[in-house]
């Protein structure tokens, strides 16, 4: 029997968390910030000292807002200033995700930014999720040349969208790595790896901590939680996955 090569990446929304993911035994961080806008682009200083405290892939978003892929040209500029930036750092990739008004995979500008990411790999993020034809958008992506697609199967979790999951990674026959990502956690992914024939995996592992303020002003109302990597959850799930 073939031992297959899992992969599992998780999202780090903080430096604390970057060190959780290596120390747990993901395979690749996808770097963000705002949780709370799906994930956006962080701040220079942060790609820096991630990538000064880790040694596992790491692959920032490009996304420099919340709302949805339709970008502006100007929007676009400050993406391939984004993507020039994480090469000079030493980054392993980036992940980026463009539509169209009508739901298609913007080509064009997908393109661009892949030739300006090399040689650093490129992940097509849950734009994807989004596109009016889940097909035709992978092959769309393809010709672009991005190396994955993070999906839920166009559909809130992954769980859910196995079935799309399951056929777009048949369809795609090795060209292009499918990872589904949405919901994903240790009692699900053994689930999902054999339903679907992945072999590379996204999860959030998200957990909230409480502030370590001794002082908290009752006046303002506000509970002022951070979100960080669950590590047990992460090591769970790659010690299932090396199982396999």
């Amino acid at each position: 029997m073939i031992k297959m090569n899992f992969k599992l990446e998780v999202i780090a929304f903080n430096i604390e968390s970057c060190q959780l993911a290596q120390q747990s035994g993901a395979h690749r961080i996808e770097l963000c910030d705002n949780p709370g806008e799906g994930g956006t682009t962080p701040s220079i200083g942060m790609i820096k000292a991630a990538r000064k405290k880790v040694d596992i892939e790491l692959f920032p978003i490009i996304r420099h807002r919340g709302g949805d892929f339709l970008y502006s040209d100007d929007e676009f500029e400050i993406m391939k200033e984004d993507i020039l930036q994480c090469k000079n750092l030493g980054c392993d990739g980036v992940v980026i995700g463009l539509l169209n008004a009508d739901g298609t995979v913007d080509k064009t500008r997908t393109s661009q930014l892949v030739n300006l990411a090399y040689p650093m790999s490129v992940t097509f993020h849950r734009a994807f999720d989004r596109a009016n034809d889940p097909f035709k958008a992978m092959e769309d992506i393809i010709e672009c040349g991005c190396e994955r697609i993070l999906t839920s199967g166009q559909q809130p979790s992954a769980l859910k969208g196995i079935e799309l999951i399951s056929a777009l990674i048949k369809k795609a026959e090795e060209r292009i790595i499918i990872m589904p990502g949405s919901g994903l956690r240790s009692d699900n992914i053994i689930s999902i790896a054999q339903q679907s024939g992945a072999v590379e995996f996204h999860s959030s592992a998200r957990m909230t901590t409480d502030s370590k303020m001794n002082f908290n002003n009752p006046k303002m109302k506000e509970q002022l939680k951070t979100v960080v990597l669950d590590a047990m959850e992460v090591s769970k799930m790659a010690t299932l996955l090396s199982g396999l």
